[in-house]
C-alpha cells in the first residue's frame, strides 16, 4: 500500500478560465466547510455555545435590520456599477462562473451555506474577539479576488462593517445571516438571468 505524502500536494494559482465547474464547486464547498469548522472551534474556545448563537429569536425585528441593510447595499452596489469603470469592479470572473449556469435551487443552497458559515465565523466568533472594525479588515482580506482593486475592497470592508453593526443592534446573528443570504441570492440570480437573456 502506497503511503500518502503531504509534500506531493502542489498548490498553484489557477486563472478563472482554467476552472471547471466541478473544481469551482469543490473549492467552494471545501472553503465553506473549513470556515464553518474554524468558526465552531473558535466559539467553543471562547467557552460559548455555537448553537445558542443560532437560536431563532422570538422578536422578528432582526428581519428589518437584515433586509434594510440588504436594500441599502443593493442600491449602493447598483450605483457603483454605473459610476465606477467596469474593470475597477472586476472580481476575476469567479461570480460569473459560479452562477451563470447554476439552477435556481442551487443558487439558494449556495447563498444559504455561504451566509451561515461566514457569518458564524466572522460575526459570531471573530467579531466577539476583536470587534467589527478588525473583523471587517479580515473579511476584506479573505475576499482576495477583490484585492486587485481599491473600490471593491473598500466596499467589502464597508459591507462587513454594516453586517457587524446590524448584529450588534439586533442582538441576533440571524440579521447579518439574512442580509448576507439576500445579497448573495439576489446577485446570483441577476448573474444567472442576465446571462440567459
Amino acid at each position: 500500500m502506497k503511503k500518502f505524502k503531504f509534500g506531493e500536494i502542489k498548490i498553484k494559482k489557477v486563472e478563472p478560465g482554467q476552472l471547471t465547474d466541478r473544481l469551482l464547486l469543490l473549492n467552494l464547498y471545501i472553503t465553506q466547510g473549513l470556515t464553518l469548522i474554524i468558526g465552531l472551534i473558535w466559539i467553543l474556545f471562547q467557552k460559548r455555545n455555537p448553537f445558542q448563537l443560532l437560536i431563532f429569536p422570538e422578536n422578528v425585528h432582526f428581519v428589518a435590520w437584515g433586509l434594510g441593510l440588504a436594500a441599502v447595499m443593493l442600491v449602493v452596489d447598483y450605483l457603483l456599477t454605473h459610476i465606477v469603470p467596469e474593470e475597477s469592479m472586476d472580481d476575476g470572473g469567479i461570480n460569473d462562473l459560479l452562477f451563470r449556469n447554476r439552477p435556481v435551487w442551487h443558487i439558494v443552497v449556495i447563498a444559504a451555506m455561504v451566509s451561515i458559515c461566514e457569518e458564524l465565523l466572522f460575526r459570531g466568533a471573530i467579531q466577539y474577539s476583536i470587534g467589527p472594525y478588525w473583523t471587517s479588515i479580515l473579511f476584506a482580506l479573505i475576499h482576495v479576488r477583490y484585492l486587485r482593486h481599491f473600490i471593491p475592497t473598500g466596499w467589502v470592508f464597508l459591507s462587513s462593517y454594516g453586517l457587524g453593526y446590524i448584529y450588534i443592534q439586533s442582538g441576533s446573528l440571524w440579521a447579518p445571516i439574512l442580509c448576507h443570504f439576500f445579497i448573495d441570492l439576489f446577485s446570483g440570480l441577476v448573474i444567472r438571468y442576465r446571462r440567459e437573456s
